[in-house]
């Protein structure tokens, strides 16, 4: 009896145990079903429209300043990580033969409209000895024709007559020479104000080029923006196109997310993005959408781009460049700096037209600060000119053909 009942709390303590264990599989398979219905959930009705990468990271423009002219750098006035304003003094370089050029070009401009000025002064000189010759031609004539008169009449003599068809032939001669002469002056000045002469607008442009080379003597930023790369240094004689430094403006950045070639079927420009940053962390989202997806694979623009045309091909993965548009204010509350990693998530349940390359407006990138060099060298040439004399309007006196014209009455 003893023996019966021992065994019979064992059979019962084993029964207990796989009703404990088989509940409790139970249980985890009630678990495992119901997260797995949770996911399929989640997957059909937001993971599936949702596609993701870590695989992104910060652009932005990269402005290079660089040197337009050979000089010796006498002050840099930015450093790295320094902001720095459109048209701010970044360097300067020695210009005493800038100067030197602007003052010879100066002084050439002032020669050139007093020598113009002379022409003008010629013109009005053999304009009134053309005047003069007319009148005598106009007298000589009338007298020749009343000289005409008397010696038919007996009251004057054939050899005054002929004298007098002499002096007629004379001051035409004359008239025709002084004609000439006018006429080779008028071919110099071309008409018009002292400005327009050729030989003054020759000695302008000369003025303008030296006035632009000491322009160039200093540097300016031509973007808004913060230092980075920092090259030069005073002292250093740097030729043209050569790199000074960089300025890397914050307010124009962007992010370029790659994308497996299998995620690009439901991407299209337009679509609403998420992004985080490891600077920021969790706490920070960026929001932004996509502006618009690469023409080609990374690896397409690569230096050395694969050759797939070979026995030892394995396929690859490849990824697409996708650029995103940021929140502007998002961007100025929390700026981001180029090169940082993202994490991006884009939302493809809206479709938009449902192409992938879709042509956007192009954005245009541009800085007066180049065209202001110039500003102030047009009144430096007009006061040139007016302080020499060339300062008003130069009518042309009465033609050539006006005088011809009287000669020939």
């Amino acid at each position: 009896m003893a023996e019966n009942s021992t065994t019979t709390g064992i059979d019962l303590n084993e029964q207990k145990r796989l009703r404990r264990r088989k509940t409790a599989l139970l249980g985890l398979g009630a678990i495992f079903t119901a997260a797995a219905i949770g996911y399929g959930t989640y997957w059909g009705i937001y993971g599936n429209t949702r596609q993701s990468t870590d695989d992104a990271y910060v652009a932005g423009n990269r402005v290079p300043v660089m040197t337009e002219a050979e000089g010796t750098v006498t002050a840099v006035l930015a450093d790295e990580t320094t902001e720095v304003q459109q048209g701010q003094v970044l360097v300067r370089m020695d210009d005493a033969d800038a100067r030197v050029a602007l003052q010879e070009a100066e002084a050439k401009l002032a020669a050139t409209v007093r020598r113009v000025e002379e022409l003008y002064a010629t013109d009005k000189q053999l304009m009134a000895k053309t005047e003069e010759q007319q009148a005598n031609l106009s007298q000589s004539r009338s007298d020749y024709k009343r000289h005409q008169a008397l010696n038919k009449l007996g009251y004057y003599s054939d050899s005054a007559l002929e004298q007098s068809g002499t002096n007629v032939e004379v001051n035409e001669h004359q008239l025709a020479e002084a004609e000439h002469a006018l006429s080779a002056v008028r071919a110099q000045i071309g008409g018009g104000e002292v400005a327009d002469h050729p030989d003054v607008k020759l000695a302008s442009a000369e003025v303008r080029a030296a006035y632009l080379a000491l322009a160039r003597m200093t540097i300016v930023a031509p973007v808004s923006g913060y230092v980075a790369k920092r090259d030069v240094q005073i002292g250093q004689r740097v030729s043209p196109s050569a790199p000074l430094m960089a300025i890397v403006p914050l307010s124009q950045i962007w992010v370029d997310a790659n994308f497996k070639e299998s995620q690009l079927d439901r991407i299209r420009p337009g679509q609403d993005v998420s992004l985080r940053s490891d600077v920021y962390g969790r706490r920070v989202t960026f929001h932004g959408k996509v502006a618009g997806v690469d023409a080609g694979t990374g690896s397409a623009f690569a230096l050395l781009p694969a050759q797939n045309a070979t026995g030892n091909w394995i396929k690859v993965v490849q990824r697409v460049p996708v650029r995103i548009e940021i929140d502007p204010a998002e961007l100025a509350a929390h700026p981001l700096r180029i090169g940082l990693s993202m994490a991006v998530d884009v939302d493809t349940r809206v479709q938009k037209d449902g192409t992938l390359l879709t042509a956007l407006p192009v954005p245009q990138y541009s800085t007066p600060v180049y065209d202001q060099r110039m500003a102030g060298v047009d009144e430096l040439i007009a006061g040139i000119i007016r302080s020499n004399g060339g300062g008003s309007a130069r009518p042309m006196l009465a033609g050539v053909a006006s005088v011809v014209a009287g000669r020939d009455r």
